[in-house]
């Protein structure tokens, strides 16, 4: 058995206040807190003088002011950067964008988007107690319902689209920001590596608080893996995660992170290999210790493994036909 994810859940803010962070980086976290989000959006804010807006979050006002109150008198905007298309990330970069005319870059619009079949979600409601739910109802009751959702930015279209390995630089902000290509997350998921501090900006890709959610069919397993061995050649000392605190000893935690994808895997092929079996049935027992809200999230990443183990045929759909969350697995 692998060891345990050492998370790490300690980050001291408050909303609407800019924290410095380095020479270079300065955060404003957005009140948009929940479970997928943790405690909110962190915005960065890199360079001096001119700079870049990497994941402005949503679409709130009061978010956005406290961006533009982060700046000195004699600083500007000059680029708004997206790490993927998803609502908690990039819907504030157009009206951001209005307010003081930076372009925005990113990798490209959303992608997949899979079709609202009633017929193929999961439901665990019947495991949630009255109690539970109550408690749930009330947790961040005062937030508009959907910032405790996470789901895709179908508006947004970058002024400039950024590949890997694309440098985005600006002399004067005294910054150079390094493009990643990390899909997995999001089939448009972009890390940023700042070169003058040998950091990184994975966006939601690797997180201290949490693992990420990998929801087909945009999300891919499959290459959410491969983003993570990307990464381990990379000499990143530190990661700055849009989510939560830094990443330390960034090196070791992704290695944890692909020892944990691998035992999941292990665990759902033994899981499916004693008898034909659907994601709704393993996720109750492989996630009997989380919130039972990630349950929805984490049959969406199961779903994610499964459609890799079809694929090279490790499982197999009981009785044939296309995998589908719903669908009876069993082993290949």
């Amino acid at each position: 058995m692998a060891a345990p994810i050492v998370h790490n859940r300690d980050i001291e803010f408050e909303y609407g206040r800019v924290d410095r962070l380095s020479p270079l980086i300065r955060r404003v976290i957005c009140r948009n807190p929940g479970p997928f989000t943790y405690t909110g959006t962190g915005t960065y804010i890199v360079g001096n003088g001119r700079v870049a807006v990497i994941d402005p979050g949503p679409a709130l006002d009061a978010h956005l002011d406290a961006i533009v109150a982060a700046l000195g008198p004699d600083e500007e905007i000059g680029h708004i950067l997206i790490t993927h298309t998803h609502s908690d990330h990039s819907p504030g970069a157009a009206p951001l964008k209005a307010r003081v005319g930076a372009p925005t870059y990113g990798y490209g619009p959303h992608g997949l988007v899979g079709p609202d079949d009633p017929d193929d979600k999961v439901d665990f409601s019947a495991y949630i107690s009255a109690e539970e739910r109550a408690t749930y109802e009330k947790e961040h009751a005062d937030l508009d319902p959907a910032l405790k959702r996470e789901g895709p930015d179908l508006a947004f279209v970058p002024d400039e689209r950024v590949g890997d390995g694309d440098v985005i630089a600006d002399a004067a902000g005294g910054w150079t920001l390094e493009a990643v290509f990390t899909p997995g997350h999001c089939s448009n998921h972009l890390s940023f590596a700042l070169r003058e501090e040998n950091v990184l900006f994975p966006g939601d890709h690797v997180m201290a608080w949490a693992t990420s959610v990998v929801g087909p069919p945009d999300g891919s397993m499959t290459d959410y893996l491969a983003s993570l061995r990307k990464l381990l050649p990379r000499t990143e000392t530190r990661y700055w995660p849009s989510h939560g605190p830094a990443v330390e000893d960034p090196g070791s935690y992704v290695r944890s992170f692909l020892a944990h994808r691998e035992e999941r895997e292990a665990q759902i092929l033994a899981f499916f290999g004693e008898r034909p079996a659907r994601i709704a049935d393993l996720v109750p027992t492989m996630y009997a210790a989380y919130d039972k809200r990630l349950w929805y999230p984490a049959a969406a990443s199961v779903y994610a493994h499964v459609l890799g183990m079809v694929g090279d045929g490790r499982l197999g759909v009981d009785g044939g036909g296309d995998p589908k969350l719903t669908s009876t697995y069993r082993r290949g």
